[in-house]
C-alpha cells in the first residue's frame, strides 16, 4: 500500500512540474545490481534477492555463439555446451550434475544452459547458500569458463546424444525455418548457422577442433558471470575476484566482431513447403538497424512509441480476426530484435485456408491504414493508460522479480549494451513523455517502421494449394500501399465499466470462522456459498482466486462431450456481460484483473488472478460468469473456423498421429469417452449444446467452494464479497462427480506402428498400471520412484547408449476416479538402437523391483523434495495450495507428519515395494513408433 501511496505522489508531482526532457540524457541506472570488471576482462553482476530466501543462481554469460562457427566446425559451440557436464578441472565425469543433484537440484530444470547465434548461458538455479555451496558454486562457474576437461572418450559419448537431440526437434516446422533462413538473413552468416549444427560434423570432428574452438572463443574478455539470490554483495565480491581473477586472459585473442545483414532494396522471398506441414502461414518483416551504443532518454523514447504502435496495432488485427468474414485466424505485430545488430518489424499471419492473398491484404491494408492516417484518439488513451498500469505493477512487483527475469535483464545488458535501468526513474521519464505526447508523434513511430528496403516475407506454402507468389505480394503491396479508398481507423469507445446497466442485489455475510491452523478466514454468505480467505504478501500485489464444484466432464453425456472440449474456447471468444470479444478489453484498459472458467473431467473451476487495485473488477468478472455470461454466435463460427483450420494442420503432422493411433491401439475406433479429433467429432459440436452445458455446470454458484488468497486486506475484501458473490442467485442442490473411466481394450498391449516420417525415428510409449490404495506416503513413494527412473535413464540410455536425447519418465497414485498406480515412460530414438533401449527401460524397472535400488539416487531424489518445498513457502502459491487441499482433501500440508516426516522416512523398501506391486499381474501397454520404409 505504500508503494501504491507512492506511485500516485509520483504521478501527481509529474504532472504539475513543467520540464523539457533532455533526449540526450543517459538512462537512469539501477544501482542495486553491482557490476565490475576483472584486471583479465571477466565482468561480473551481482544482485541480493530474497525473492527465494536461503539460494542463488549461478550464470556465465557468454558472448559467443554458433554464429562464430567456420563451415568445418558447425555445431561445436552447441556441443561445448554439452560438454560443460561431462567434466572439468575440478569436477570429475558427471561431478557437477552429481555434486548438485546430491544437494536436491535437477538436471533440465535446475541446472541448464542454452546456446544461440550469437551467445551461449550456462546456469544452476536456487544452490543454498551455504559456505560451502557458495564455493562450490563459484568454482563450477570457474571451470567453466576454461576448464572444460573434454576428454576423447566424454566428447565420443555425446556425439550420440547430440544425434539424437537433432532427431527430436527435426519435425516439419524445423524443416520450413531451414529453408526461411537465408531470406530471413539476407544469405548472412546467420542463414548458415543454427546452433544445432550439421550432423556429419558432429558425427566426424576431430577432437582438437573441439580444443581449439573453446580456447579461442571462450576467455575471460567474453565472459560475464552473474549470481542472483539471498546473498551478501560485498563478500560475493570479494570471492569473486579471489576465484576468477588468477584465469589467464588469452593473449593475442582473435577478435569478436558481429555479423552484419546486408541492406536490400528489393524485397526479399520464399517459399518454404513440407509434406507435414497442411496449413500456411505468412511473415513479412522489415529489419532495421540496432545500436549497440550506450542508451540514452531518446532512445527509452523510440522505445515507448514502437511499444505503442504495435500494440494498437495488434489490437486492431485482432479485432478483425475474432469476426468471422476474417480472412486470417490470426495476426501478430512485433518489433523487436532480430540479431546483434538489426532489429524487425514483423507481421505474422495465419491465413485461413485457400485465402492467403485476401489474408496478405487484409492485414497489410490495416498496416498501412495506420502508416496513412495515424491512430485515433481513444485508442492512444486507452493504450496510455495500459502502460502506465503496466509500470506501476512492475514497481510494485519489483521485490518479487525472479531469478531468471533479473538475470535476463543483466544478459541484455552484457550482451547488447542495455541499460540496467532504475525502473522508479525511468516511470518519472515515462510520464514526462507522455505529458507532452503528441498524436503525429506515434504517427511517425509507425512511418519510420514500415519503410521501404530491407523487407523480407516467408510464405509457407501448402502442396497443391493457391500459395502466394512473390508477384502476388508485390502486387498486394503496390496495390495497398496505392489505395486511395482506405479511411482513417474511427474508435470512441469510452465512458463505460464492466457493471455499466447491471443491476446487482447485494447480499451478506453472514457468519465467520477462523482458521487458526492456517491464519484463515472463512466467510459464509447469504447465498450458501463459503469463501475461504487467507492475507499473503509473500508476492506483493498479487491476489489470486479459485472456485471449485464436483461434477465436470463425468456428469456429462457421451455425446455432449465434443460440444464441452470447446467451452472455454467460445467462452473467451464471447465476451463477458454487455461487451463483446472486441469491446472487453477496452472496457479493461488500465486493469489487471481476469477470470476464467474451465472444465475438468471431475469439476468445473474459475480462476481469478489481479493486482491488489483490480480485485474488484476480478470479483465483477467472476459475478458477470454466473449470472450473465454471454455467448455470442459470432465468436463460436470463429472458433469453428479455427478447429477446422487445426484438423486439416494435425493431418499431416507425426506427432498427432501418433497421438491418434495411440488412441486407438487402447481403446479402440469407438470409444465415446476417447474420440479422435476427426471430421466425426467436429461435426457433433453444436453451440446450442455448449451454451446448455455452460448453464448445466455453473448455474449454481452455491456448489462452489471459493478461495481467495493474496495481499488484500479483509476489510477492503468483505464489502465486495458482500456485493458480487453473495449476490449471485444459487439453491441448494449440491453435486459429486462420478467415475466414468474406461478401461483400455486389452490387458497388455504390444503394438508396432508404422508410418511414414520425413526423418526417420522411432518413438516409444511404455506404461505399466495396477490398483492401489491412495495415501499421501503413496503419492510420495511413486514421485520418488519416477525420479530415480529418470536418473537411471539419463545415465543408461542417455549417457551409456546416446541413443536418445532424453526419457519422460513418471510414477503416480490416482485417488479420483480410481485408486489406481501407474508407471509410464516415453522417449524417441535412433531407429536402430530401439529394441536396446526399450529392453534397458524394463530392465531398469525389473531391477528396482527386485531391490537394486542406488541409495544416492534415492538420496538426490529426496533431498530436491525437501529442498522444493523449503522454496515453494516463499511464494503466495504455496498458501493457496494449502488453503484448497485443507478444505478439499482434508489434511494440512504444512505439518510436517504430511510431507517432511513421510519423506524422510522413505527408504529403498518402499520403493522396491510399491515396484513389486504395480508390475505384479500389471495391466501394460508397449506402443513402438517406427518409420515406414
Amino acid at each position: 500500500m505504500k508503494k501504491i501511496i507512492g506511485l500516485l505522489l509520483m504521478a501527481m508531482s509529474i504532472s504539475s512540474i513543467a520540464q523539457d526532457i533532455n533526449l540526450n540524457d543517459p538512462l537512469p541506472i539501477n544501482k542495486s545490481i553491482k557490476k565490475g570488471v576483472l584486471p583479465n576482462g571477466m565482468t561480473y553482476y551481482l544482485k541480493s534477492t530474497d525473492v527465494t530466501k536461503g539460494v542463488a543462481s549461478y550464470y556465465i554469460i557468454q558472448n559467443v555463439g554458433s554464429v562464430l562457427e567456420k563451415d568445418n566446425q558447425r555445431g561445436l559451440a552447441h556441443f561445448l555446451e554439452h560438454m560443460a557436464f561431462n567434466g572439468t578441472k575440478n569436477f570429475k565425469g558427471k561431478g557437477i550434475l552429481d555434486t548438485m543433484e546430491k544437494h536436491g537440484l535437477v538436471f533440465g530444470r535446475d541446472i541448464n544452459a542454452y546456446t544461440a547465434f550469437d551467445e551461449t548461458v550456462y546456469n544452476i538455479n536456487n544452490i543454498p547458500t551455504t559456505p560451502e555451496l557458495i564455493d562450490t558454486g563459484l568454482l563450477i562457474l570457474h571451470d567453466w569458463s576454461n576448464y572444460l576437461s573434454l576428454l576423447d572418450e566424454e566428447v565420443d559419448a555425446e556425439r550420440g546424444v547430440i544425434k539424437e537431440e537433432w532427431r527430436t526437434r527435426q519435425n516439419g516446422g524445423m524443416r520450413i525455418l531451414q529453408q526461411s533462413l537465408t531470406t530471413m538473413f539476407n544469405n548472412s552468416l546467420y542463414s548458415h548457422r543454427l546452433p544445432i549444427g550439421l550432423m556429419d560434423v558432429v558425427d566426424n570432428f576431430e577432437y582438437e577442433q573441439l580444443q581449439d574452438f573453446y580456447h579461442d572463443w571462450y576467455r575471460t574478455d567474453l565472459q560475464a558471470i552473474a549470481i542472483v539470490g539471498d546473498i551478501d554483495i560485498d563478500q560475493f565480491e570479494a570471492k569473486i575476484k579471489a576465484v576468477f581473477s588468477n584465469i589467464p586472459a588469452v593473449d593475442n585473442p582473435i577478435e569478436r566482431i558481429n555479423v552484419e545483414v546486408p541492406d536490400n532494396d528489393n524485397m526479399l522471398y520464399v517459399m518454404a513447403m513440407d509434406e507435414e506441414v497442411t496449413t500456411s502461414s505468412i511473415a513479412f518483416g522489415i529489419r532495421h538497424p540496432k545500436s549497440l551504443k550506450d542508451e540514452t532518454v531518446r532512445d527509452l523514447k523510440e522505445s515507448l512509441l514502437n511499444n505503442m504502435v504495435t500494440n494498437m496495432l495488434a489490437k486492431r488485427l485482432t479485432e478483425l480476426s475474432i469476426k468471422p468474414d476474417a480472412t486470417y485466424l490470426a495476426a501478430r505485430i512485433s518489433y523487436g530484435q532480430h540479431t546483434r545488430t538489426t532489429n524487425v518489424f514483423n507481421i505474422s499471419i495465419s491465413p485461413k485456408q485457400n485465402q492467403q492473398q485476401e489474408a496478405f491484404k487484409s492485414v497489410l491494408s490495416e498496416v498501412v491504414r495506420a502508416v496513412k492516417f495515424g491512430f485515433a484518439d481513444a485508442e492512444i488513451a486507452r493504450t496510455v493508460t495500459e502502460f502506465k498500469n503496466f509500470y506501476e505493477n512492475k514497481i510494485i512487483n519489483e521485490d518479487d522479480m525472479s531469478h531468471g527475469r533479473i538475470v535476463s535483464i543483466i544478459k541484455n545488458n552484457y550482451l547488447n549494451n542495455s541499460t540496467i535501468v532504475d525502473i522508479k526513474k525511468e516511470y518519472e521519464l515515462i510520464n514526462l513523455i507522455f505529458s507532452t505526447l503528441k498524436n503525429s508523434e506515434l504517427h511517425d513511430a509507425i512511418k519510420k517502421l514500415y519503410k521501404q528496403n530491407n523487407r523480407f516475407l516467408t510464405v509457407t506454402g501448402v502442396k497443391g494449394k493457391d500459395n502466394l507468389t512473390e508477384e502476388e505480394a508485390l502486387s498486394i503491396i503496390t496495390t495497398v500501399e496505392n489505395d486511395t479508398s482506405l479511411i482513417a481507423y474511427t474508435d470512441d469507445f469510452a465512458g463505460k465499466t464492466l457493471i455499466t446497466d447491471v443491476d446487482i442485489n447485494s447480499g451478506s455475510i453472514i457468519s465467520t470462522e477462523e482458521n487458526e491452523i492456517l491464519e484463515s478466514t472463512t466467510f459464509i454468505l447469504s447465498n450458501g456459498v463459503k469463501v475461504h480467505y487467507k492475507f499473503v504478501d509473500k508476492n506483493k500485489n498479487d491476489v489470486r482466486l479459485k472456485a471449485i464444484s464436483y461434477g465436470g466432464l463425468s456428469l456429462l453425456k457421451d455425446a455432449d462431450l465434443p460440444s464441452a472440449n470447446l467451452l472455454g474456447n467460445v467462452i473467451q471468444y464471447s465476451g463477458l456481460g454487455n461487451y463483446s470479444a472486441t469491446d472487453l478489453p477496452k472496457i479493461l484498459a488500465g486493469k489487471t484483473a481476469n477470470a476464467s472458467i474451465s472444465l475438468n473431467n471431475l469439476t468445473e473451476n474459475i480462476q481469478g488472478a489481479a493486482v491488489t487495485k483490480d480485485v474488484e473488477t476480478m470479483l465483477q468478472m467472476v459475478y458477470l460468469r454466473f449470472v450473465k455470461p454471454r455467448f455470442d454466435i459470432e465468436g463460436y463460427d470463429v472458433i469453428m473456423q479455427n478447429v477446422k483450420n487445426y484438423q486439416i494442420r494435425r493431418s499431416e503432422n507425426i506427432n498427432e498421429k501418433m497421438k491418434d493411433s495411440l488412441v486407438i491401439a487402447l481403446y479402440g475406433n469407438d470409444n465415446p469417452k476417447h474420440r479422435i479429433f476427426n471430421d466425426d467429432f467436429i461435426n457433433e459440436i453444436s453451440f446450442e449444446r455448449i451454451k446448455s452445458i455452460y448453464k448445466d455446470r455453473f448455474s449454481n454458484a452455491a456448489d462452489f467452494e471459493f478461495f481467495i488468497v493474496g495481499d488484500v486486506e479483509k476489510e477492503i475484501l468483505m464489502p465486495l464479497l458482500e456485493k458480487y458473490i453473495a449476490s449471485i442467485p444459487t439453491n441448494k442442490e449440491h453435486e459429486l462427480w462420478k467415475n466414468n473411466s474406461t478401461s483400455w481394450k486389452d490387458s497388455i498391449i504390444k503394438k508396432d506402428i508404422f508410418l511414414k516420417m520425413e526423418d526417420p525415428k522411432t518413438s516409444v510409449r511404455i506404461t505399466y498400471k495396477n490398483d492401489y490404495d491412495y495415501s499421501l506416503k503413496a503419492s510420495i513413494v511413486a514421485s520418488a520412484l519416477g525420479d530415480i527412473l529418470q536418473l537411471r535413464f539419463t545415465e543408461t540410455l542417455r549417457e551409456e547408449e546416446g541413443g536418445t536425447y532424453g526419457a519422460s519418465v513418471g510414477a503416480s497414485v490416482s485417488k479420483r476416479p480410481a485408486e489406481e498406480a501407474s508407471i509410464s515412460v516415453n522417449f524417441d530414438c535412433n531407429p536402430d538402437k530401439a529394441q536396446t533401449l526399450i529392453d534397458i527401460v524394463h530392465q531398469e524397472i525389473n531391477k528396482i523391483a527386485e531391490g537394486n535400488i542406488e541409495q544416492l539416487d534415492l538420496d538426490k531424489t529426496l533431498t530436491n523434495y525437501i529442498k522444493g518445498r523449503k522454496q515453494q513457502k516463499d511464494y503466495n502459491s504455496y498458501d493457496m495450495t494449502w488453503l484448497t487441499t485443507f478444505y478439499r482433501e482434508g489434511y494440512d500440508i504444512n505439518d510436517p507428519n504430511n510431507f517432511d516426516h513421510i519423506v524422510n522416512g522413505i527408504t529403498k523398501d518402499d520403493i522396491q515395494n510399491f515396484t513389486k506391486i504395480v508390475l505384479k499381474d500389471a495391466k501394460s501397454y508397449q506402443v513402438v513408433f517406427k518409420p515406414l520404409k
